[in-house]
């Protein structure tokens, strides 16, 4: 650790400038980084040169054909290195982060196609305490490497915390039960990982094996919001040539991160299985002993096979160079998934990869890296709607397949706009006149409400919105539509914002009656939000002695980067924040749906404007301020 943090961290070294074959000896405090090294013999090609990245300053190590290889960066401009880049291909895999700029990492993340987690190391001591971001597939991933040390703290970073327990919203006996297994979690851990037998040292992760997520709803027993999880999941695995798994239980997404509830069931070879796994919110069951189950997930010699080869061309695509090189591998690992659907004895692991199909077509059409998948898509959505008309799984592939039409022809440049809108709006209808009470007719009537909002048709945006909230009542949509109602039908109604700022400070906007309060919603990698602000400290300068007070509201995803930018980017006035993103409770309570938006309350505390353009807001602040 020391290498890879103090021989940056001073600010003579920032000074008398490092070589790059000083600068490539560091390395990230994990281990698990699949990062660029030059060989011995290209080294001496490297580079290194000081650079401005945004509003941080540092040194960018390139290597022998210009790729980048290594950014250190003084993000807050006291002279010493905060942030430690490694890159892959000229693309970031990860960073260490030392986010109270004390010398000590207290961030990891990996970037790119290394995955998505978000470790914090609170202690400061090189391993990881929790997760603010992490998938399903990493969690597994995580739980098999902690199984091969008996390392219980690891395990315990994969659990949920007792605030997020809370923050799940569960109460009476299914708050009982559930808070009862995440607090036995750890002596069973020990106890499970003592006497499991499908993981050694030499153990490898291979894949994570699910059939889809689902739903809670709010309402049920015990759940008073929506809740996503996985039951009966399993971490399919590799040890000596020898295929096993272990089952995972349940998973539940709190924000950003996935969660164990409990410990694994098992921990047999390949051949052993528990027969009836029982969730904590689904039971499933299978029919037939052990030998059935291990059938019924679709787990054989064929099947592994196929996973393997999926697993090599997500490889090969992370390291192609080309867009003719991404295409023809994108086209092998369609073909891959089709023999992967056809081998699938579960119905439901079957279900779910026909929707990894439908999402890998739409996903690489709308991109632009599928250049001939528009009628291959369409063709199964034809096919599953003839084999399965009316379900869900129909309309999930019909309504990724009307979206890559929409995109692709509104990518052409020949293309009439007006035209495209107009049939895209009606196949929108269409859609949910077929498919009322799927998931994507929530998405579908959210368009069309955007669309109306967007054109001045607020009438006809608000129709949606409610029909949104009726129908989808408890879901983050439709808690998204009330706010847009809300937000719609705001001005000349009073509106009081709280909560707690960024610095600890609690914050009602009703203290600030008698004066003009703009609240600013914005984001770091917003733009415009960002040339605003400087619109707003002028401004502030001008009325804030005379009763004008700002008020920001981060709709950032993440807090780390909220409070790097203002580190590097003081602001005199108050901000609000909260994890989520444009689905946080702030953006959800006035449907905020873009950015930026600015909404203007006037000094008696009802809302002027609830739609400002920054290139109005002297002109308001003239007739409010006297």
């Amino acid at each position: 650790m020391a290498l890879g943090l103090a021989a940056f961290s001073g600010s003579a070294a920032l000074a008398a400038g490092p070589t790059a074959e000083q600068a490539l000896q560091l390395q990230p405090i994990q281990a698990d980084v699949d990062y660029q090294r030059p060989a011995a013999g290209e080294i001496a090609q490297c580079k290194i040169g000081a650079e401005k990245i945004g509003n941080a300053t540092g040194w960018v190590v390139s290597g022998p054909n210009g790729e980048r290889l290594r950014v250190f960066l003084d993000t807050n401009d006291d002279k010493k290195v905060d942030q430690w880049s490694y890159f892959k291909d000229g693309v970031e895999v990860y960073r260490d982060v030392d986010s109270d700029f004390n010398g000590k990492a207290d961030q990891y993340r990996w970037l790119g196609m290394a995955g998505t987690r978000w470790g914090v190391d609170v202690d400061e001591d090189g391993k990881v305490d929790g997760w603010k971001m992490i998938s399903a597939e990493e969690v597994s991933s995580e739980l098999v490497e902690a199984a091969k040390t008996g390392d219980v703290d690891r395990f315990i970073s994969l659990i949920p915390t007792q605030d997020e327990l809370k923050s799940l919203g569960l109460t009476g006996q299914r708050a009982k039960d559930i808070a009862d297994k995440v607090a036995k979690s750890e002596q069973a851990f020990t106890a499970w990982a003592r006497t499991q037998k499908a993981i050694d040292n030499s153990t490898k992760w291979v894949h994570f094996g699910a059939t889809r997520p689902g739903v809670v709803p709010a309402g049920t027993d015990g759940v008073t919001k929506d809740l996503v999880v996985y039951e009966n999941a399993i971490a399919m695995l590799e040890t000596g040539g020898q295929h096993g798994q272990i089952e995972l239980g349940t998973l539940v997404r709190i924000n950003d991160a996935w969660r164990l509830i409990g410990v694994p069931s098992g921990g047999a070879g390949a051949s052993e299985v528990a027969a009836n796994p029982q969730g904590s919110f689904f039971s499933v069951s299978y029919n037939g002993g052990p030998a059935a189950a291990s059938g019924n997930m679709g787990i054989g010699a064929e099947m592994q096979e196929l996973l393997d080869q999926l697993e090599k061309l997500d490889q090969q695509m992370a390291q192609a160079t080309s867009p003719q090189q991404r295409e023809q591998i994108a086209m092998q690992r369609l073909e891959v998934i089709k023999k992967v659907i056809g081998a699938a004895n579960d119905p439901e692991m079957r279900e779910n990869w026909i929707k990894q199909l439908a999402d890998a077509l739409s996903g690489g059409i709308q991109t632009g890296e599928l250049t001939k998948g528009l009628d291959q898509l369409q063709s199964l959505a034809d096919q599953v709607e003839k084999q399965a008309p009316k379900t869900d799984l129909a309309a999930y592939v019909r309504f990724r397949e009307m979206s890559a039409a929409y995109t692709q022809q509104f990518n052409d440049p020949k293309a009439d706009y007006a035209k495209i809108q107009d049939a895209w709006l009606a196949k929108l209808e269409g859609f949910i006149d077929a498919y009322p009470k799927s998931a994507d007719s929530a998405e579908a009537m959210m368009q069309l409400a955007i669309a109306h909002e967007f054109a001045g048709e607020e009438d006809d945006a608000k129709k949606w919105y409610a029909r949104i909230r009726s129908d989808f009542e408890g879901s983050t949509l439709g808690d998204k539509a009330n706010g847009a109602i809300r937000r719609l039908d705001a001005v000349g109604k009073p509106y009081v914002i709280r909560g707690t700022t960024l610095d600890g400070k609690k914050l009602d906007s009703s203290a600030f009656k008698g004066k003009a309060v703009l609240i600013q919603y914005w984001a770091t990698w917003c733009e415009p939000c960002v040339e605003d602000m400087k619109v707003i400290r002028e401004l502030q300068a001008k009325y804030g002695a005379r009763g004008f007070q700002p008020i920001g509201v981060s709709l950032d995803s993440g807090e780390a980067e909220v409070r790097q930018f203002l580190t590097a980017n003081r602001l005199p006035w108050p901000q609000l924040y909260q994890d989520g993103g444009l689905d946080s409770p702030y953006a959800l309570e006035m449907g905020v749906l873009t950015l930026p938006t600015m909404i203007l309350i006037g000094p008696d505390g009802t809302v002027i404007s609830r739609g400002l353009h920054i290139s109005q807001l002297d002109s308001e602040l003239g007739k409010l301020i006297k």
